[in-house]
C-alpha cells in the first residue's frame, strides 16, 4: 500500500517539476522579448507571471518611444518642408525615401523641369557610391531659370547608408551676380570717360598760352567735373532707393510732390526755354508713399523729358485717378524712343542715343531710379512713345485714403 502512495507522490512531483521547467523556459523567452524591446531584466525569477508583467511594461515604453520617434520624424519633415531648397534622401540602393515639398515639384515634370529630376536621380546614384557631386541645370523657360543640384553620401560607422541631395533655385542669385558684374563694368566705363577727359583737359590747359583757348578748356573742365558729380549723385540716389525697398509710407499730397519736382528742374528747363505745363490736381488727392522717393522719380522723368526735347518745346504734366491708384503722366514733344529700345530704357546706363546723352550730360541712371521707386511703392511705370513725335511716361502709385479730388486744369510754367 505504501508503495502505491510513494509512486503517486513521485508522479505528482515529476509533473510539478515538468510544468515548473516549462514555466521557467517560457519566462526566459519572455525575458528575452523584454530585452529586445529595450526593457531591463533585473534578475531572472523564473516566474512566468512576473516576466509577463515586465513584458507589458517594456511594450508600453517601446510604444511611447515609437510614438516619440514618429512625432520627431513629423517635426523634421515639417521643418524640411519649410526650407526654400528642395531636399531628397535616398536609401543605399538609390531609391528615394523622402522628398520635401520643394523637391516634389520636379517629380513627373515635363519639358525642362524633367532635366532637374534626371540630374537628381543620377547624382543620388553617385552619392550612394560615396561620391559627392553637383550639377548646374539651365532651364531656358520661359521663364529662364538656373537650378543647382548637389548630392553628398550619408555614412554611419564607416558604412554608406544612403545619399542626401539638395535642389536650389539659383535664378535670382545668378541674375543679381550678372547685374553686379554689368554694374561694375558700366560704372567703370562711365567714370573712366569723364575722368580721362578731365586729365587730358588739365594737361592741355597747363600747356596752353592762348587766353581764349584756356577759357574754353576751363569751361570744358567744369562741364566734365559736373558730369562726374551727377553720375556719383545718381549712383548714391539709386543705392539709397534700392536699400529702402519698404519705405515708410504715409499719405502724400500729389500736387505738392509735383510742385517740388518741377522746382528741381526749373533752372534746366529755363536754360533751354522749355515750358512745363502742370494740370494741377485737387489738393485732396494723395498717394501712399515716401515723399523724397516720389519727388526723385517725378523729377527724373521731367529731367529726362527736358534733355530729349528741342528748345522752346512744351512738357505737360497731368494726373488722373480711379480711386485705387493715381497716374502721374509726363508728356514731351521730343525725339521719341525707337520701339526696339522701349523694353530696355529702364536698365541702368542704357541710352537710346549715346551721342545725345554725352551732349546733355545724362548719366543713364534716371529711369532706373524711377523704376525702383515704382517697385518700392507697389506701383509701376509705363511708357508710350512715337519716334520723332515724343514720349509719355506714366508713374502709377496707390492712392491715399480719404476723398478723391477731381483733376482741374491750371498752368505752371
Amino acid at each position: 500500500m505504501w508503495v502505491v502512495a510513494v509512486a503517486g507522490v513521485v508522479v505528482a512531483l515529476g509533473t510539478a517539476l515538468f510544468f515548473l521547467s516549462r514555466e521557467r523556459r517560457a519566462s526566459a523567452r519572455v525575458d528575452g522579448m523584454v530585452s529586445r524591446l529595450g526593457g531591463e531584466v533585473l534578475e531572472p525569477s523564473g516566474s512566468l507571471s512576473s516576466a509577463i508583467d515586465r513584458l507589458g511594461r517594456a511594450a508600453d515604453r517601446a510604444g511611447i518611444r515609437e510614438t516619440d520617434t514618429v512625432a520627431s520624424a513629423d517635426r523634421l519633415a515639417a521643418a524640411l518642408d519649410a526650407l526654400a531648397q528642395g531636399v531628397v534622401i535616398a536609401d543605399p540602393s538609390g531609391r528615394v525615401v523622402f522628398r520635401n515639398v520643394q523637391a516634389s515639384t520636379f517629380v513627373g515634370a515635363r519639358h525642362g523641369d524633367a532635366l532637374v529630376e534626371q540630374a537628381v536621380a543620377e547624382l543620388l546614384a553617385s552619392g550612394c557610391r560615396g561620391v559627392s557631386d553637383r550639377r548646374t541645370v539651365d532651364l531656358f523657360g520661359p521663364p529662364r531659370r538656373t537650378i543647382m543640384v548637389a548630392v553628398a553620401p550619408l555614412e554611419e560607422n564607416g558604412q554608406i547608408i544612403g545619399a542626401l541631395g539638395s535642389v536650389d533655385d539659383m535664378t535670382e542669385r545668378t541674375r543679381l551676380e550678372a547685374v553686379r558684374t554689368d554694374f561694375v563694368a558700366n560704372i567703370s566705363h562711365e567714370l573712366k570717360t569723364p575722368v580721362g577727359a578731365l586729365a587730358l583737359l588739365a594737361e592741355t590747359l597747363n600747356a596752353e598760352d592762348d587766353e581764349d583757348v584756356r577759357q574754353r578748356l576751363s569751361e570744358r573742365l567744369v562741364h566734365e567735373a559736373h558730369r562726374v558729380g551727377r553720375t556719383i549723385d545718381d549712383l548714391l540716389e539709386l543705392s539709397r532707393i534700392e536699400v529702402e525697398r519698404s519705405p515708410v509710407r504715409e499719405p502724400v499730397a500729389v500736387h505738392l510732390v509735383i510742385a517740388e519736382a518741377v522746382d528741381r528742374v526749373r533752372q534746366s528747363a529755363d536754360l533751354r526755354r522749355i515750358k512745363v505745363e502742370v494740370s494741377e490736381p485737387s489738393s485732396r488727392l494723395t498717394v501712399v508713399g515716401e515723399r523724397r522717393q516720389l519727388v526723385s522719380a517725378i523729377g527724373n522723368l521731367l529731367d529726362n523729358a527736358i534733355k530729349y526735347s528741342d528748345e522752346d518745346a512744351t512738357i505737360a504734366v497731368s494726373t488722373s485717378t480711379d480711386g485705387r491708384t493715381v497716374d502721374i503722366s509726363i508728356a514731351d514733344q521730343g525725339i521719341g524712343i525707337p520701339e526696339r529700345d522701349l523694353e530696355r530704357i529702364f536698365e541702368r546706363f542704357y541710352r537710346v542715343d549715346r551721342a545725345r546723352s554725352r551732349e546733355t550730360g545724362g548719366t543713364g541712371l534716371g529711369l532706373a531710379i524711377v523704376r525702383h521707386v515704382a517697385t518700392n511703392h507697389g506701383g509701376e511705370v509705363r511708357v508710350q512713345s512715337q519716334e520723332g513725335e515724343g514720349s509719355t511716361f506714366t508713374l502709377t502709385i496707390p492712392a491715399g485714403p480719404g476723398p478723391v479730388g477731381i483733376t482741374t486744369t491750371a498752368e505752371a510754367g
